[in-house]
């Protein structure tokens, strides 16, 4: 059978292509793997749940506790204006002296009308003194001894009357000099010399009183439920009996040195807006605070147990929330969703996602992926930051501790410093040198003696803990008062000595 040109020509073109499709799958079976990427250097911080303090601030405003409106209390022309305005008056300091000419007539007046009457009084009981043992011999008639009775108790009455007209013309004369009811600063007078005084235009100025000062500040229904329900869920620990120290933020950064307590909570919320009043007491000997200053307050001694708390440059945040950067079991990058609370410091409270044990990527996560591996070096923070530890802390650096304003008591942050860092000093030989410095405020003898106590306080902290009494030096500072900002300048160092 003839099968034709076409598919006698076919056949060896089909077995010469074979070497070539032979080739090419070779070349294919022979590629290239794709090359493995590089581990990712990063630093992580291993998480330690531990104890927090944490602070809460608001915005507030002072208040006198008593304002008092100086008012004429009689009608006259104003004589003299005797304080200085603005400035602090003490109690039953004269403010105002009106004319006393017009009511010391008045006196003299009603005192001759008692006099009169007096006389009067006398002569009718001297006459009943004659008429009733007359009228007891039946001398006289009944009725003249009823009308000597009766002139006696209307000359008495006539007396007492004229008395009261005299106590009246001498209160009035006494309220002439005008004095200040109470220790205060005096505002603005509001008439002035030769003013004529009427119940139309009587207040003269308002006097406030400056110690104690209060402090008033709101908090949201949204904040104060939050509050609630985290002490409720065991989240936040509140200090004993509500007993919360209230430092007071001025405009200037600078921290007030008195504390304060929280002395009133309003019992119901403010419907307008939605927000709940509390009161701060707090000392103003000096009279530094003035009454409607717009201040800071911070609540100091709730404690959040077992907390999380990592940078916050370690957290991000996507479309569906914040996420961490986190190396697994592998030395691989996990991205790990977590809920985030309030900032601390340079920190950030962490409530859900995290647990001990787990790694967080605090530095080098832009090159990050999933999966991706890491080379992993510890995260250093900074010295006696939260996150320090003492395995992290430089071996050689100063460590501080702060203290309240005018308080020499270490607080739990500060006994918590000191705790993780006895085990590594007491693996050294070189002497801890403790120095105390006191608030940027106040008498230089008394922060003498204020930063000599705290230092003592960190040093007996020290040797609770175990170390060596001969190793624990007390060093005078150089300066009473520390530098740096109010709460650097509150601190006790310590450090390696030679």
């Amino acid at each position: 059978m003839d099968i034709g040109p076409s598919r006698r020509h076919t056949r060896p073109y089909a077995l010469a292509l074979l070497p070539a499709c032979a080739f090419l799958f070779a070349s294919c079976s022979r590629e290239t793997p794709p090359p493995v990427p590089s581990p990712v250097k990063v630093s992580v911080l291993k998480i330690e749940p531990r104890d927090t303090p944490v602070t809460f601030e608001y915005i507030a405003q002072t208040q006198s506790p008593q304002e008092v409106d100086i008012v004429a209390r009689v009608s006259g022309f104003l004589e003299k204006q005797l304080y200085t305005e603005g400035a602090i008056v003490k109690e039953g300091q004269v403010l105002f002296k009106m004319d006393q000419k017009p009511f010391i007539a008045q006196l003299d007046s009603a005192q001759a009308a008692w006099d009169k009457a007096k006389a009067a009084n006398d002569t009718a009981m001297a006459n009943l003194k004659r008429v009733k043992p007359l009228a007891e011999l039946n001398a006289l008639s009944q009725k003249d001894l009823d009308d000597a009775t009766g002139n006696a108790d209307t000359t008495a009455a006539s007396v007492a009357q004229a008395q009261a007209n005299v106590d009246t013309a001498r209160l009035n004369l006494s309220y002439t000099t005008i004095a200040s009811p109470l220790r205060g600063i005096a505002a603005a007078a509001q008439q002035k010399e030769g003013a004529f005084l009427s119940p139309q235009n009587n207040l003269l100025t308002t006097v406030s009183s400056l110690n104690p000062m209060w402090v008033n500040f709101s908090v949201s229904e949204n904040a104060f439920t939050s509050y609630r329900d985290q002490v409720t869920k065991g989240l936040l620990v509140p200090p004993q009996g509500g007993n919360y120290v209230v430092e007071l933020i001025q405009v200037d950064d600078s921290t007030f040195p008195q504390t304060g307590r929280i002395t009133f909570a309003d019992p119901s919320f403010n419907p307008q807006t939605s927000s709940f009043l509390i009161r701060v007491t707090i000392p103003n000997p000096d009279g530094a605070l003035r009454p409607n200053q717009y201040v800071r307050v911070r609540l100091n001694g709730a404690m959040r147990p077992n907390a999380i708390t990592i940078p916050q440059r370690a957290v991000q945040q996507g479309a569906k929330g914040h996420f961490v950067w986190v190396v697994n079991q592998a030395g691989k990058a996990e991205l790990r969703p977590v809920r985030v609370g309030e900032w601390y410091g340079d920190s950030w409270f962490i409530s859900e996602g995290l647990a001990a044990g787990d790694q967080v990527v605090v530095d080098g996560t832009l090159r990050l992926a999933p999966d991706a591996p890491v080379e992993v070096t510890p995260y250093v923070p900074k010295p006696g930051s939260l996150e320090a530890a003492p395995a992290t802390r430089p071996t050689g650096a100063t460590v501080s501790v702060h203290f309240a304003a005018g308080r020499a008591e270490l607080d739990a942050e500060a006994i918590r410093i000191l705790k993780e860092l006895a085990p590594a000093m007491k693996g050294g030989t070189n002497p801890i040198d403790v120095t105390g410095f006191a608030d940027r405020t106040g008498d230089r003898n008394a922060n003498a003696e204020l930063a000599k106590r705290r230092a003592i306080a960190v040093r007996d902290a020290l040797l609770a803990e175990g170390l060596p009494a001969d190793r624990v030096r007390l060093q005078a500072p150089r300066e009473v008062t520390g530098s740096g900002t109010d709460r650097d300048a509150r601190r006790v160092e310590i450090a390696a000595g030679k």
